[in-house]
């Protein structure tokens, strides 16, 4: 059972095909609000899944970090990702470097990684003049959408990734493991369950399979947690998609997703999850200052194509493992 959210936080603004939003009328500064309102923020996050708070102002990274701090929360740092990031400080990102025009598709945010944030803070520092929502989606509801068949296949077997690393496109070996010290790289590969296989230009192929269903380990409920159309060949433009087969193959594609046994997904199967996850998909226009907070393993998140500048500083927190989530396939480290 959620706990209650106490009087002094002002109500929810709920309306359908909109994120919940706090609406504050406050003089105190971003941090001493979260510090004084921590239980009731989180028990809000844990209740509705994501919130966005509009009023603390938030103007520079430094404040998010001090927010992350004074609610009491954990950092945890980025390891595996897929494209570069600013770090500001520990667990203090930029967004994710991704063309602007291309929009970012549904996805729990390192949900191929053995540890992975339970909780996403998103900071609008500045708006972008067109676009660039972030999007949320209640991955129960998600995985209560989706044919029987699919996602019993995907508890059965659950799911593949396959990466490349270029220095060209992508996240560098350093950018992902923060090293390109290959006996490091292989050490940590082995820790987090993940094959690996140099290549002879010095590239680095890697696989690893996880659960795509795993249980919320606060509430119990069953989650459909992944970043399977997200990484997946059939979710890219067209023209990013062909550019990349005709530059580096099938197999060099820089991320790719796949069946648990390694089949591939068809065309038709990742636009069926993509409509489904749009079908389930809530949004706010950002404004400067914003503070949208998301349960990573509840809820999955997007960001829509936008146009003029767009600063959104990301934090990760709450650290929590896969193992802990009740997976339905079991993986082994050495």
């Amino acid at each position: 059972m959620a706990p209650t959210i106490p009087t002094s936080l002002p109500d929810l603004e709920s309306v359908p095909g909109r994120t919940p939003m706090l609406r504050l009328d406050t003089t105190a500064d971003a941090a001493s609000w979260a510090a004084e309102h921590r239980d009731a923020v989180r028990a809000a996050v844990l209740e509705h899944g994501a919130v966005l708070v509009r009023g603390l102002e938030l103007r520079h990274a430094a404040e998010v970090g001090a927010v992350v701090q004074r609610l009491g929360l954990a950092p945890v740092t980025e390891k595996e990702s897929f494209a570069p990031r600013k770090t500001y400080s520990e667990g203090v990102y930029s967004s994710s470097k991704w063309p602007p025009n291309q929009p970012m598709c549904m996805h729990h945010e390192l949900s191929y990684r053995l540890e992975f944030p339970g909780l996403m803070l998103f900071a609008c520092l500045g708006a972008p003049t067109e676009g660039g929502a972030t999007g949320v989606a209640d991955s129960t509801a998600v995985l209560d959408a989706l044919p029987p068949e699919l996602t019993e296949r995907f508890e059965r077997e659950g799911w593949l990734l396959t990466r490349s690393y270029h220095d060209e496109i992508g996240a560098s070996l350093p950018e992902a493991f923060g090293t390109d010290d290959r006996s490091v790289i292989e050490s940590y590969c082995r820790a987090h369950a993940i094959e690996y296989a140099w290549q002879p230009d010095g590239g680095l192929r890697t696989r690893q399979r996880r659960s795509a269903v795993v249980r919320h380990p606060v509430s119990g409920k069953r989650c459909w947690f992944n970043q399977i159309a997200f990484l997946n060949e059939w979710t890219m433009a067209p023209e990013v998609r062909e550019y990349l087969l005709d530059e580096y193959g099938t197999d060099g594609l820089p991320f790719n997703t796949r069946y648990g046994n390694g089949d591939p997904l068809t065309e038709d199967t990742v636009q069926l999850l993509n409509k489904v996850y749009e079908a389930h998909t809530v949004r706010r226009p950002w404004q400067a200052g914003d503070l949208l907070l998301v349960d990573n393993v509840r809820t999955a998140h997007s960001r829509e194509p936008f146009e003029g500048p767009r600063e959104v500083v990301v934090a990760m927190a709450d650290p929590l493992r896969l193992a802990d989530c009740s997976p339905t396939v079991e993986v082994t480290t050495s």
